[in-house]
């Protein structure tokens, strides 16, 4: 028998608060424990229902979003999914994240209408996947240490590091990213699952705290040792070669088929047909198994996968799906993967 998954939502609006818990309710293995309007309000609930997920607006009265995660965080780690509108509140989704929200789902709108019922199947997949995020990940932010030394100049034995994550993305990559030295001989092409909106200040904030040089790839950039490339949200990132033999970065929105776009399959499938066996691919935290076709791609051509261990995964999805498929050669917890990726050049 499935666990019921018990959640706690909260927002200031009542009739959101309805529709949250009749869109959860569709699910048989989810119940609504109880409901807040605000976070000093959901702090006390919490503490009273023992909830296995929150769900939480950001723009509330008396305790906003972020400052409830933080208090949360600090009295009892708990997977916090943030329901949130794009307009203005990207800088708090992610400052959110920074302090230990597990994912983050897009209102189609600020209203209170019934385009909310829009998010129901997302929701109810996120929040079953929020509720098996391990809690010691959760109460441990990455630390950011000083960047790795390259170790040797020279020859690498790869071209480009591709990597692919999607929930409990954007903290596991502020631990491997800013570890990376600014002068990494080998560019680097990620794709991290956002709504439009989010990557480029994401990709911002990467790189204030990177040695590297971090950006959303616009399309045309050369693919360059020392740089590295966010896939935009809703463009999928792929390589071509011009006619001076250049590798460049191309945006594009085929295929349309694919669960997400960008596509980590994508991106790794070009990296392939692009770089041969000298790719690197990485796989880390996230639900489904966007990066399994793509790896396999990556294999065939000779190149190497990491997975990120599943100790320190918020979802292990991703990397298990790599993992089963058998093509993964290592799997590495998220404090050591920088030193791995080092280590394969």
């Amino acid at each position: 028998m499935t666990d019921i998954v018990r959640v706690v939502v909260v927002d200031d609006s009542a009739y959101v608060r309805k529709v949250i818990k009749q869109m959860l309710s569709r699910s048989p293995f989810i119940e609504v424990v109880g409901t807040a309007r605000d976070g000093a309000e959901a702090l006390e609930l919490i503490g009273e229902t023992n909830p296995d997920v929150v769900t939480c607006d950001l723009n509330m009265p008396a305790m906003d979003g972020v400052a409830f995660v933080r208090a949360q965080m600090a009295i009892k780690p708990v997977p916090i999914l943030i329901i949130s509108i794009a307009s203005g509140s990207g800088e708090q989704v992610l400052a959110a994240l920074d302090a230990g929200a597990v994912d983050f789902v897009q209102k189609p709108t600020a209203l209170a209408t019934d385009r909310l019922l829009e998010i129901a199947d997302e929701l109810i997949e996120k929040v079953k996947a929020a509720s098996k995020a391990p809690m010691q990940r959760l109460a441990a932010p990455p630390i950011i240490s000083e960047p790795l030394p390259v170790v040797a100049a020279g020859p690498t034995a790869i071209d480009l590091v591709v990597i692919g994550t999607s929930t409990g993305g954007p903290q596991a990559l502020k631990a491997v990213i800013p570890m990376l030295p600014a002068d990494c001989p080998v560019p680097i092409a990620m794709v991290l699952h956002m709504p439009v909106g989010y990557t480029e200040m994401y990709a911002a904030k990467l790189n204030e705290l990177s040695a590297l040089t971090v950006i959303e790839a616009k399309g045309g950039e050369q693919v360059m040792p020392g740089t590295a490339f966010l896939a935009p949200a809703g463009r999928h990132l792929v390589f071509v070669r011009g006619t001076d033999g250049i590798v460049r970065t191309r945006l594009t929105s085929h295929p349309l088929d694919t669960p997400h776009r960008p596509a980590v399959d994508v991106l790794f499938q070009s990296a392939a047909e692009m770089f041969g066996a000298r790719v690197l691919g990485v796989v880390m935290t996230g639900m489904g198994a966007d990066g399994r076709e793509g790896s396999a791609w990556i294999k065939a051509k000779g190149g190497r996968i990491i997975t990120e261990a599943e100790d320190t995964c918020v979802v292990y999805g991703m990397p298990r799906s790599v993992m089963e498929a058998g093509l993964s050669d290592a799997a590495v917890p998220l404090d050591q993967l920088a030193r791995k990726i080092m280590d394969a050049l």
